[in-house]
């Protein structure tokens, strides 16, 4: 039986699916769309903890819509049949409003194809009064929407729980006009209308921006004031998922530590943590369930209390995962917990393979932490581990990638003679991925490497590391890299280049039929002083960004 059949059973005998949306009571109807597969968007909290939002907003029925998969895509194409909702399975463009979840810069090259299945015009200037409203949301939109700006109506910059309720308030009240609509709603914090903004480009640079009357100068990020108004944990449960069978819980929203390459570290300021009392009636929830409960945030291990909760699902007679640790703060309760939960693999994240590069990222730890970490987990039977390194970092060297072997050799050394001990395999995966400047951090100014360079790099790595026994590396393509450093630093100009690459199937294609200088905006050290495409947005400390930029290069800019 496929997921779309089970989901729709599930929310008729639930009653979930509710009156068919836009019919009686003057209902908004919308649709909450994912712009990538189903499996996916159900394993993703933010999706679902939207969807349960808008459900429960007087005089909101919310359906939910996905980028179809790889057959059933070829066969919309081919039939040219729309595309259709979940759980009503209506046209999108039959709904009031439909609106974009989008974690990942990468999920951007799909929105032109939800727009092509779906009969509705992908720029907002374009499409009639008839066809629906666009929205978005999710983490990539907080820091840079330009990409996407010209497809969309609204743009939610912040978290949900603070902007929905009176955004969709003033949605259902109406206006003369949609502009005069778009325009209401750009008063509110938080809500970002871009055809009320004109930026100004030369070259690769934007050099202005023109903001209509009426309109803020500058769109305020919005964060949720209080994490324990309500819970953000699985709302829908499903087989078809990454995380089958398993309960998330978030504990807490950003993170204190502040790594100068990291956007959690900035986008989600101040960091706040779940109380105990909410977080443990919701993990006793998924106990109760028989349901495994995975605990997410940016640093699990930095949770108060997190070696207690742990032990407390154990007692329970639950099991639990856990998305991240931070290598200077284990709890050894957690890892006896984790050991008794029957987890066999930890991911640490060293980040930058020298103490230099760590120094530089303000990582915070050195080899010996790095190790006596290593030391911990193999001591508890823990024996594959899962280690996150970034290569391409400004101003990496190669005696940079030569401590990097090094550090990996010697964690391999405590892996191998732990598993000797045990009589057990125990592994080793290098997670390597390409640094890519994100905006809202204090390396947004700072240029990826080439594409070329970073296979070089990658290729020393192989012939050092690809040999050894119980290790295995694994590299994120430098030329996706290239793509979603694109997708974070560019501007509205890109928007062409996703429909172009839509259009001809093909990303090569469209960068080569494109005018736009697309090196320039991710090969280029971009000057402390220049005008940055999201520049408008309001909720990131520029002179705290300025002045860690300059400690970590010395009091001087790059390039």
């Amino acid at each position: 039986m496929s997921w779309k059949i089970i989901e729709r059973k599930r929310a008729l005998l639930s009653g979930e699916s509710g009156p068919a949306p836009g019919k009686g009571g003057g209902r908004l109807s919308c649709c909450i769309v994912y712009p990538n597969r189903y499996h996916s968007a159900m394993s993703n909290l933010g999706f679902q903890a939207v969807y349960a939002m808008l459900n429960a907003l007087p005089g909101v029925t919310c359906d939910r819509a996905f980028l179809p998969e790889r057959e059933e895509l070829e066969e919309l194409e081919r039939t040219r049949e729309t595309l259709l909702s979940l759980e009503t399975e209506r046209p999108l463009s039959s709904f009031d409003l439909i609106a974009f979840s989008i974690s990942f810069e990468s999920d951007y090259l799909n929105l032109p194809v939800v727009f092509r299945l779906s009969g509705i015009h992908p720029f907002a200037a374009e499409r009639s009064p008839l066809q629906p409203l666009v929205m978005a949301g999710g983490a990539a939109l907080f820091l840079n929407p330009e990409p996407v700006a010209p497809f969309l109506d609204l743009v939610c910059v912040g978290e949900a729980e603070p902007i929905l309720p009176g955004l969709f308030e003033l949605l259902q009240r109406g206006a003369e006009s949609r502009r005069d609509l778009l325009l209401n709603a750009s008063a509110l914090p938080g809500v970002y209308v871009p055809s009320l903004y004109e930026p100004e480009y030369e070259g690769a640079r934007q050099v202005a921006l023109k903001v209509a009357p009426g309109a803020p100068e500058r769109v305020r990020r919005l964060w949720d004031p209080d994490p324990d108004s309500r819970p953000t944990s699985t709302v829908l449960h499903t087989e078809a998922t990454e995380f089958s069978g398993m309960h998330l819980v978030e504990l807490s929203r950003g993170c204190p530590r502040a790594c100068r390459f990291c956007a959690a570290g900035f986008i989600y300021l101040p960091y706040r943590t779940r109380s105990p009392e909410l977080v443990r009636r919701e993990v006793m929830k998924g106990v109760g369930e028989g349901r495994k409960v995975g605990l997410v945030a940016a640093a699990v291990s930095d949770y108060a209390g997190i070696g207690e909760l742990c032990c407390d699902i154990v007692a329970a007679g639950g099991k639990f995962s856990v998305s991240s640790f931070r290598i200077d703060h284990l709890d050894g309760r957690m890892i006896e917990a984790l050991k008794a939960s029957g987890q066999k693999s930890v991911a640490l994240a060293p980040e930058g393979g020298s103490q230099r590069l760590r120094d530089l990222v303000k990582k915070g730890i050195d080899e010996e932490q790095i190790l006596a970490a290593c030391d911990m987990l193999v001591s508890h039977d823990i024996l594959n581990l899962k280690l996150y390194f970034i290569i391409g970092l400004p101003t990496e060297t190669q005696e940079d990638l030569d401590e990097l072997v090094a550090l990996t050799g010697k964690i391999r050394e405590r892996v191998l003679a732990a598993a000797k001990a045990n009589r057990r395999l125990g592994e080793i995966q290098l997670s390597v991925n390409p640094f890519i400047p994100k905006p809202f951090t204090p390396f947004q100014w700072c240029a990826m490497e080439p594409v070329k360079s970073l296979e070089k790099k990658w290729k020393f790595l192989q012939k050092a590391l690809g040999r050894l026994s119980n290790v295995k590396l694994q590299m994120e393509s430098p030329r996706e890299a290239y793509q979603q450093a694109l997708l974070s630093r560019g501007d509205r100009r890109v928007a062409d280049l996703l429909i172009a690459a839509d259009r001809l199937r093909n990303w090569k294609e469209a960068l080569r039929e494109t005018d736009l200088d697309c090196d320039g905006y991710v090969h280029r050290d971009v000057p402390l002083d220049e005008m940055l495409p999201w520049d408008f947005i309001e909720g990131g400390d520029t002179g705290r960004l300025k002045r860690e930029y300059l400690k970590a290069f010395g009091g001087e800019a790059v390039g």
